[in-house]
Protein backbone atom coordinates (compact mmCIF):
# COMPACT_ATOMS: atom_id res chain seq x y z
CA UNK A 1 0.00 0.00 0.00
CA UNK A 2 2.79 2.16 1.20
CA UNK A 3 4.13 1.74 -2.72
CA UNK A 4 0.82 2.49 -4.24
CA UNK A 5 0.49 5.76 -2.60
CA UNK A 6 3.37 7.67 -4.50
CA UNK A 7 1.56 6.76 -8.04
CA UNK A 8 -1.06 9.82 -8.17
CA UNK A 9 -4.28 9.12 -10.03
CA UNK A 10 -4.45 11.58 -12.95
CA UNK A 11 -7.20 13.38 -14.56
CA UNK A 12 -6.77 14.37 -18.05
CA UNK A 13 -8.05 18.17 -18.38
CA UNK A 14 -9.07 19.61 -21.80
CA UNK A 15 -7.65 23.03 -22.05
CA UNK A 16 -10.35 25.48 -22.93
CA UNK A 17 -8.57 27.30 -25.97
CA UNK A 18 -7.38 25.62 -29.12
CA UNK A 19 -3.29 26.43 -28.09
CA UNK A 20 -1.80 26.62 -24.76
CA UNK A 21 1.78 27.94 -24.73
CA UNK A 22 4.39 25.07 -23.29
CA UNK A 23 7.84 26.55 -22.09
CA UNK A 24 11.35 25.20 -23.73
CA UNK A 25 14.76 24.88 -22.49
CA UNK A 26 15.55 28.80 -23.30
CA UNK A 27 12.09 30.13 -22.18
CA UNK A 28 13.91 31.22 -18.22
CA UNK A 29 17.38 31.90 -19.04
CA UNK A 30 17.78 33.19 -15.34
CA UNK A 31 16.91 31.38 -11.92
CA UNK A 32 13.99 31.51 -10.48
CA UNK A 33 15.38 33.42 -7.35
CA UNK A 34 16.45 36.36 -9.58
CA UNK A 35 12.56 37.19 -11.21
CA UNK A 36 11.59 40.44 -9.76
CA UNK A 37 8.32 42.52 -10.51
CA UNK A 38 10.23 43.29 -14.00
CA UNK A 39 7.57 41.10 -16.15
CA UNK A 40 8.64 38.22 -17.57
CA UNK A 41 9.67 37.57 -21.36
CA UNK A 42 6.94 34.96 -21.66
CA UNK A 43 3.64 34.22 -19.77
CA UNK A 44 3.46 31.81 -16.72
CA UNK A 45 1.03 29.14 -16.34
CA UNK A 46 0.51 26.36 -14.42
CA UNK A 47 1.18 22.92 -15.86
CA UNK A 48 0.19 20.38 -13.24
CA UNK A 49 -2.04 20.37 -9.93
CA UNK A 50 -2.25 17.39 -7.09
CA UNK A 51 -4.75 17.15 -4.60
CA UNK A 52 -3.57 15.19 -1.20
CA UNK A 53 -5.87 13.92 1.57
CA UNK A 54 -3.86 13.49 4.58
CA UNK A 55 -4.98 11.95 7.63
CA UNK A 56 -2.64 13.39 10.63
CA UNK A 57 -3.05 11.82 14.13
CA UNK A 58 -3.61 14.62 17.01
CA UNK A 59 -1.66 14.33 20.36
CA UNK A 60 -4.72 14.65 22.34
CA UNK A 61 -8.27 14.25 21.01
CA UNK A 62 -9.92 17.60 20.93
CA UNK A 63 -13.76 18.60 21.82
CA UNK A 64 -15.88 21.57 21.48
CA UNK A 65 -19.93 21.62 21.46
CA UNK A 66 -19.91 20.88 17.31
CA UNK A 67 -17.59 18.08 17.42
CA UNK A 68 -14.85 15.78 18.37
CA UNK A 69 -11.88 15.43 16.80
CA UNK A 70 -8.29 12.91 17.40
CA UNK A 71 -7.03 13.09 13.67
CA UNK A 72 -6.72 16.19 11.35
CA UNK A 73 -7.36 15.79 7.85
CA UNK A 74 -6.28 18.68 5.71
CA UNK A 75 -6.79 18.47 1.98
CA UNK A 76 -3.37 19.71 0.45
CA UNK A 77 -3.04 21.29 -3.03
CA UNK A 78 0.18 21.28 -4.95
CA UNK A 79 0.08 23.79 -8.13
CA UNK A 80 2.96 23.52 -10.40
CA UNK A 81 4.24 26.04 -12.44
CA UNK A 82 5.59 25.92 -16.26
CA UNK A 83 9.21 26.44 -14.91
CA UNK A 84 8.58 23.51 -12.57
CA UNK A 85 8.00 25.82 -9.35
CA UNK A 86 5.33 24.56 -7.19
CA UNK A 87 3.30 26.22 -4.33
CA UNK A 88 1.35 24.29 -1.41
CA UNK A 89 -2.21 25.27 -0.26
CA UNK A 90 -3.93 24.08 2.93
CA UNK A 91 -7.65 23.76 3.98
CA UNK A 92 -9.64 21.77 6.51
CA UNK A 93 -13.52 21.91 5.36
CA UNK A 94 -16.43 21.78 8.17
CA UNK A 95 -20.01 21.32 7.34
CA UNK A 96 -20.75 23.20 10.38
CA UNK A 97 -18.76 26.34 9.33
CA UNK A 98 -18.96 26.75 5.82
CA UNK A 99 -20.94 24.48 4.44
CA UNK A 100 -18.27 21.85 2.86
CA UNK A 101 -16.95 18.27 3.14
CA UNK A 102 -13.57 17.25 1.59
CA UNK A 103 -15.86 15.79 -0.90
CA UNK A 104 -16.99 19.21 -1.61
CA UNK A 105 -13.80 20.79 -1.77
CA UNK A 106 -12.36 18.04 -3.89
CA UNK A 107 -15.27 18.39 -6.29
CA UNK A 108 -15.28 22.45 -6.13
CA UNK A 109 -11.69 22.28 -6.98
CA UNK A 110 -12.05 19.86 -10.39
CA UNK A 111 -15.22 21.31 -11.35
CA UNK A 112 -14.71 25.48 -10.90
CA UNK A 113 -11.09 26.42 -9.84
CA UNK A 114 -9.48 24.19 -12.27
CA UNK A 115 -11.17 25.75 -15.67
CA UNK A 116 -10.32 29.12 -14.06
CA UNK A 117 -6.94 28.06 -13.40
CA UNK A 118 -6.33 26.80 -17.21
CA UNK A 119 -6.47 30.78 -18.28
CA UNK A 120 -4.28 31.97 -16.09
CA UNK A 121 -0.68 33.02 -17.24
CA UNK A 122 0.53 35.83 -15.28
CA UNK A 123 3.90 37.84 -16.26
CA UNK A 124 4.52 39.04 -12.76
CA UNK A 125 3.76 39.04 -9.44
CA UNK A 126 0.77 42.00 -9.34
CA UNK A 127 -1.12 39.96 -11.98
CA UNK A 128 -0.90 36.78 -9.87
CA UNK A 129 -2.48 38.47 -6.78
CA UNK A 130 -5.47 39.78 -9.23
CA UNK A 131 -6.13 36.43 -10.56
CA UNK A 132 -5.84 35.02 -7.04
CA UNK A 133 -8.34 38.28 -5.98
CA UNK A 134 -10.52 37.17 -8.41
CA UNK A 135 -11.70 33.44 -7.69
CA UNK A 136 -15.06 33.24 -5.80
CA UNK A 137 -15.94 32.34 -3.22
CA UNK A 138 -19.29 31.41 -3.98
CA UNK A 139 -20.55 28.36 -6.58
CA UNK A 140 -22.54 29.17 -9.73
CA UNK A 141 -25.07 28.12 -7.15
CA UNK A 142 -25.09 30.69 -4.99
CA UNK A 143 -23.24 27.77 -2.43
CA UNK A 144 -20.56 29.27 -0.56
CA UNK A 145 -17.14 27.94 -1.18
CA UNK A 146 -14.56 29.38 0.54
CA UNK A 147 -13.03 26.39 2.18
CA UNK A 148 -11.82 24.97 -1.19
CA UNK A 149 -11.10 28.77 -2.39
CA UNK A 150 -8.57 29.22 0.58
CA UNK A 151 -6.55 25.92 -0.46
CA UNK A 152 -6.33 27.22 -4.33
CA UNK A 153 -5.80 30.48 -3.31
CA UNK A 154 -2.74 29.64 -1.37
CA UNK A 155 -0.99 27.64 -3.39
CA UNK A 156 -1.54 30.06 -6.19
CA UNK A 157 0.31 33.12 -4.20
CA UNK A 158 3.02 30.65 -2.78
CA UNK A 159 3.87 29.36 -6.54
CA UNK A 160 3.82 32.79 -7.84
CA UNK A 161 5.46 34.37 -5.30
CA UNK A 162 8.14 32.18 -5.21
CA UNK A 163 8.51 32.17 -9.47
CA UNK A 164 8.71 35.94 -9.34
CA UNK A 165 10.94 36.13 -6.95
CA UNK A 166 8.73 38.36 -4.31
CA UNK A 167 7.45 38.79 -0.76
CA UNK A 168 3.90 37.52 -0.20
CA UNK A 169 3.77 40.89 1.84
CA UNK A 170 3.55 42.39 -1.77
CA UNK A 171 0.00 41.35 -0.96
CA UNK A 172 -1.10 44.15 1.67
CA UNK A 173 0.77 46.75 -0.60
CA UNK A 174 -1.81 45.73 -3.90
CA UNK A 175 -4.97 45.70 -1.65
CA UNK A 176 -4.01 49.27 -0.70
CA UNK A 177 -5.90 49.30 2.60
CA UNK A 178 -4.33 52.29 5.32
CA UNK A 179 -1.83 51.27 7.57
CA UNK A 180 -1.46 47.59 6.12
CA UNK A 181 1.78 46.29 5.50
CA UNK A 182 4.83 45.34 7.72
CA UNK A 183 5.09 45.25 10.94
CA UNK A 184 1.25 44.64 10.85
CA UNK A 185 0.46 43.09 14.54
CA UNK A 186 4.08 41.33 14.57
CA UNK A 187 5.20 43.50 17.83
CA UNK A 188 1.83 43.54 19.58
CA UNK A 189 0.19 40.03 19.38
CA UNK A 190 1.29 36.44 20.55
CA UNK A 191 -0.18 33.22 20.49
CA UNK A 192 -2.70 31.62 23.25
CA UNK A 193 -3.93 28.38 24.50
CA UNK A 194 -7.12 26.57 23.74
CA UNK A 195 -8.96 24.73 26.63
CA UNK A 196 -10.70 21.61 25.16
CA UNK A 197 -14.45 21.07 26.56
CA UNK A 198 -14.57 17.73 28.91
CA UNK A 199 -14.54 16.95 32.14
CA UNK A 200 -13.95 20.31 34.40
CA UNK A 201 -11.66 18.53 37.12
CA UNK A 202 -8.88 18.52 34.25
CA UNK A 203 -9.27 21.95 33.11
CA UNK A 204 -6.57 23.41 35.90
CA UNK A 205 -4.00 20.60 35.23
CA UNK A 206 -4.49 21.72 31.31
CA UNK A 207 -4.32 25.38 32.37
CA UNK A 208 -0.91 24.84 34.32
CA UNK A 209 0.55 22.86 31.48
CA UNK A 210 0.03 25.67 29.19
CA UNK A 211 1.18 28.50 31.70
CA UNK A 212 4.46 26.76 32.02
CA UNK A 213 4.43 28.27 28.23
CA UNK A 214 3.99 31.47 30.11
CA UNK A 215 1.28 31.88 27.17
CA UNK A 216 -0.69 35.30 27.40
CA UNK A 217 -4.30 34.57 26.71
CA UNK A 218 -6.84 31.16 26.56
CA UNK A 219 -9.90 30.31 25.35
CA UNK A 220 -12.45 27.98 27.17
CA UNK A 221 -14.44 26.03 25.20
CA UNK A 222 -18.24 26.02 26.57
CA UNK A 223 -21.98 24.76 25.49
CA UNK A 224 -22.42 21.57 27.60
CA UNK A 225 -23.83 20.92 30.95
CA UNK A 226 -20.61 21.44 32.67
CA UNK A 227 -19.84 25.00 31.37
CA UNK A 228 -20.49 26.65 35.40
CA UNK A 229 -17.71 23.89 36.75
CA UNK A 230 -15.00 24.23 33.96
CA UNK A 231 -15.25 28.42 33.79
CA UNK A 232 -14.94 28.04 37.77
CA UNK A 233 -12.16 25.81 37.51
CA UNK A 234 -10.21 28.30 35.04
CA UNK A 235 -11.12 31.42 36.63
CA UNK A 236 -9.73 29.88 39.57
CA UNK A 237 -6.23 28.32 37.91
CA UNK A 238 -5.80 32.04 37.11
CA UNK A 239 -6.90 33.89 39.52
CA UNK A 240 -4.08 35.81 40.17
CA UNK A 241 -3.15 36.60 36.44
CA UNK A 242 -6.38 37.45 35.74
CA UNK A 243 -6.72 40.13 38.47
CA UNK A 244 -3.25 41.66 37.34
CA UNK A 245 -4.03 41.70 33.58
CA UNK A 246 -1.00 39.59 32.96
CA UNK A 247 -3.67 37.22 30.85
CA UNK A 248 -7.07 37.19 29.05
CA UNK A 249 -9.57 34.33 29.46
CA UNK A 250 -12.53 33.93 26.16
CA UNK A 251 -15.51 31.37 26.06
CA UNK A 252 -15.88 29.75 22.85
CA UNK A 253 -19.51 27.88 22.63
CA UNK A 254 -19.22 27.22 18.85
CA UNK A 255 -23.41 28.02 18.51
CA UNK A 256 -24.55 26.03 21.21
CA UNK A 257 -27.45 27.76 22.24
CA UNK A 258 -30.56 29.27 21.22
CA UNK A 259 -30.92 33.05 22.19
CA UNK A 260 -32.54 32.67 25.32
CA UNK A 261 -30.41 30.19 26.90
CA UNK A 262 -27.19 32.52 26.03
CA UNK A 263 -28.90 35.39 27.34
CA UNK A 264 -29.66 33.31 30.55
CA UNK A 265 -26.00 32.08 30.50
CA UNK A 266 -24.17 34.94 29.57
CA UNK A 267 -25.87 37.16 32.60
CA UNK A 268 -25.36 34.30 35.13
CA UNK A 269 -21.55 35.44 33.81
CA UNK A 270 -21.12 38.79 33.44
CA UNK A 271 -19.20 39.57 37.28
CA UNK A 272 -16.33 36.73 35.63
CA UNK A 273 -12.89 38.39 34.06
CA UNK A 274 -14.02 37.33 30.41
CA UNK A 275 -12.73 39.45 27.75
CA UNK A 276 -15.40 38.28 25.24
CA UNK A 277 -17.88 35.26 24.21
CA UNK A 278 -17.45 33.27 20.96
CA UNK A 279 -20.05 32.40 18.79
CA UNK A 280 -22.80 32.13 21.32
CA UNK A 281 -25.65 31.23 19.11
CA UNK A 282 -25.98 29.26 15.83
CA UNK A 283 -24.93 30.45 12.43
CA UNK A 284 -28.90 32.01 11.05
CA UNK A 285 -30.22 35.14 11.61
CA UNK A 286 -27.73 37.72 12.21
CA UNK A 287 -30.79 39.92 13.67
CA UNK A 288 -30.97 37.89 16.88
CA UNK A 289 -27.27 38.79 17.45
CA UNK A 290 -28.26 42.42 17.70
CA UNK A 291 -31.18 41.11 19.94
CA UNK A 292 -28.73 38.86 22.63
CA UNK A 293 -26.26 41.91 22.65
CA UNK A 294 -28.93 44.13 24.36
CA UNK A 295 -29.63 41.83 26.73
CA UNK A 296 -25.69 40.54 28.29
CA UNK A 297 -22.87 43.15 29.03
CA UNK A 298 -20.28 40.83 27.46
CA UNK A 299 -18.73 41.16 24.07
CA UNK A 300 -19.66 39.44 21.60
CA UNK A 301 -17.41 37.48 18.89
CA UNK A 302 -18.13 35.99 15.64
CA UNK A 303 -17.19 32.85 14.31
CA UNK A 304 -18.88 30.67 12.16
CA UNK A 305 -21.60 32.96 11.47
CA UNK A 306 -18.52 35.54 9.72
CA UNK A 307 -17.83 33.74 6.47
CA UNK A 308 -18.17 35.46 3.88
CA UNK A 309 -18.33 39.91 3.53
CA UNK A 310 -22.28 39.79 3.08
CA UNK A 311 -21.94 38.20 6.96
CA UNK A 312 -20.09 40.92 8.17
CA UNK A 313 -22.15 43.47 6.86
CA UNK A 314 -25.09 41.87 8.17
CA UNK A 315 -23.42 41.93 11.71
CA UNK A 316 -22.36 45.28 11.73
CA UNK A 317 -25.87 46.44 10.24
CA UNK A 318 -27.22 44.42 13.30
CA UNK A 319 -24.91 46.08 15.95
CA UNK A 320 -24.32 41.93 16.54
CA UNK A 321 -20.46 41.26 17.58
CA UNK A 322 -17.75 43.36 19.27
CA UNK A 323 -15.24 40.76 17.80
CA UNK A 324 -14.72 39.21 14.37
CA UNK A 325 -12.99 35.26 14.35
CA UNK A 326 -10.83 35.94 11.10
CA UNK A 327 -9.76 32.35 10.26
CA UNK A 328 -7.78 31.67 6.43
CA UNK A 329 -9.17 28.10 5.55
CA UNK A 330 -13.30 29.42 6.72
CA UNK A 331 -12.62 33.03 5.33
CA UNK A 332 -11.57 31.98 1.71
CA UNK A 333 -7.78 32.57 1.99
CA UNK A 334 -5.54 35.23 3.21
CA UNK A 335 -7.10 37.85 0.71
CA UNK A 336 -10.36 37.64 1.68
CA UNK A 337 -9.29 37.25 5.25
CA UNK A 338 -7.09 40.67 4.60
CA UNK A 339 -10.44 42.58 3.40
CA UNK A 340 -12.20 41.31 6.45
CA UNK A 341 -9.47 42.44 8.81
CA UNK A 342 -10.05 46.14 7.30
CA UNK A 343 -13.58 45.72 7.15
CA UNK A 344 -13.68 45.44 10.73
CA UNK A 345 -10.93 48.33 11.57
CA UNK A 346 -13.46 50.62 9.56
CA UNK A 347 -16.25 49.47 11.62
CA UNK A 348 -14.25 49.54 15.27
CA UNK A 349 -14.81 45.84 15.64
CA UNK A 350 -12.23 43.70 17.45
CA UNK A 351 -10.05 40.95 15.63
CA UNK A 352 -8.65 37.58 16.60
CA UNK A 353 -7.26 35.51 14.49
CA UNK A 354 -8.22 31.90 14.95
CA UNK A 355 -7.06 28.47 13.33
CA UNK A 356 -9.31 25.26 12.80
CA UNK A 357 -7.83 22.34 14.84
CA UNK A 358 -4.93 20.23 13.17
CA UNK A 359 -3.61 23.01 10.83
CA UNK A 360 -0.40 22.08 8.95
CA UNK A 361 2.91 24.53 9.11
CA UNK A 362 0.96 25.57 5.40
CA UNK A 363 -1.50 27.48 7.04
CA UNK A 364 0.27 28.58 10.38
CA UNK A 365 2.62 29.89 7.74
CA UNK A 366 0.31 32.02 5.99
CA UNK A 367 -1.32 33.01 9.65
CA UNK A 368 2.00 34.48 10.26
CA UNK A 369 2.43 36.44 6.83
CA UNK A 370 -1.48 37.76 7.91
CA UNK A 371 -0.18 38.78 11.22
CA UNK A 372 2.78 40.45 10.15
CA UNK A 373 1.01 42.38 7.21
CA UNK A 374 -2.61 43.26 9.40
CA UNK A 375 -2.72 45.68 12.04
CA UNK A 376 -4.76 45.65 14.76
CA UNK A 377 -5.37 41.96 15.95
CA UNK A 378 -5.46 41.29 19.80
CA UNK A 379 -5.31 37.76 19.98
CA UNK A 380 -3.91 35.32 17.83
CA UNK A 381 -4.85 31.29 17.78
CA UNK A 382 -3.15 28.19 15.63
CA UNK A 383 0.96 27.84 15.20
CA UNK A 384 0.37 24.49 17.36
CA UNK A 385 2.91 22.33 15.03
CA UNK A 386 4.33 19.35 17.32
CA UNK A 387 2.01 20.67 20.51
CA UNK A 388 -0.99 19.01 18.56
CA UNK A 389 0.00 17.30 15.87
CA UNK A 390 1.59 13.93 16.13
CA UNK A 391 2.98 14.72 12.43
CA UNK A 392 3.40 17.73 9.62
CA UNK A 393 4.25 18.23 6.73
CA UNK A 394 7.28 20.21 6.60
CA UNK A 395 11.04 19.59 6.94
CA UNK A 396 10.38 21.95 10.00
CA UNK A 397 6.78 22.08 12.14
CA UNK A 398 6.17 25.68 12.52
CA UNK A 399 5.34 25.91 16.18
CA UNK A 400 5.34 29.43 18.90
CA UNK A 401 7.67 30.21 21.13
CA UNK A 402 8.09 30.52 25.29
CA UNK A 403 5.01 33.13 25.73
CA UNK A 404 3.03 32.51 22.91
CA UNK A 405 6.21 34.49 20.94
CA UNK A 406 6.35 33.76 17.00
CA UNK A 407 9.46 34.76 14.19
CA UNK A 408 7.59 36.50 11.17
CA UNK A 409 8.31 34.73 8.25
CA UNK A 410 10.88 35.57 5.20
CA UNK A 411 11.57 35.17 1.84
CA UNK A 412 9.63 34.39 -1.17
CA UNK A 413 6.48 32.11 -1.12
CA UNK A 414 4.63 30.91 1.97
CA UNK A 415 8.95 30.53 3.01
CA UNK A 416 8.42 26.66 3.86
CA UNK A 417 9.77 23.21 2.37
CA UNK A 418 7.19 20.44 2.26
CA UNK A 419 8.98 17.06 2.73
CA UNK A 420 7.43 15.35 -0.23
CA UNK A 421 7.80 12.14 1.55
CA UNK A 422 5.95 12.89 4.75
CA UNK A 423 3.30 14.31 2.73
CA UNK A 424 2.64 10.84 0.76
CA UNK A 425 3.34 8.79 4.11
CA UNK A 426 0.37 10.95 6.08
CA UNK A 427 -1.85 10.62 2.49
CA UNK A 428 -5.20 7.72 3.04
CA UNK A 429 -5.37 7.59 -0.93
CA UNK A 430 -3.21 8.43 -3.85
CA UNK A 431 -3.15 11.99 -4.56
CA UNK A 432 -4.87 12.93 -7.53
CA UNK A 433 -2.92 14.74 -10.25
CA UNK A 434 -4.74 16.98 -12.93
CA UNK A 435 -2.12 18.14 -15.81
CA UNK A 436 -2.71 20.80 -17.95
Amino acid sequence: MADGRKNATTIKVLPTRLAVWRPTAATFPYPAQRRTIIDMPHPLPISRITLHQLAIPLRKPFRHATAQRAVAEPVIVAIELADHTVGYGETHPRSYVTGETIDDVLATIRGLFVPILLETHPKNFGQAIEIAAGLPTHNPGGRVITAARAAVELALLDAYSRAFGRSLEAVAGWLGEPKSGPPGSRNTVRFGGVLSAGNPKHTPWSIRKMRLLRLPHFKLKVGDDSDDDRLHAAVQTLRHPLSTGKVALRLDANGAWDLDRAAEKLRRWEDQPITCVEQPLPKGDPAIWGDLATRTCLPLMADESLVTPDDAEALIVHHGAAWFNIRISKNGGLIPAMRLAATARRHGIDLQLGCMVGETSILSAAARWFLQTVPGIRFAEGNFGSFLLADDVTRKSLRFALGGRWNPMTGHGLGITIDEDRLRRLAIQHPTAIPF
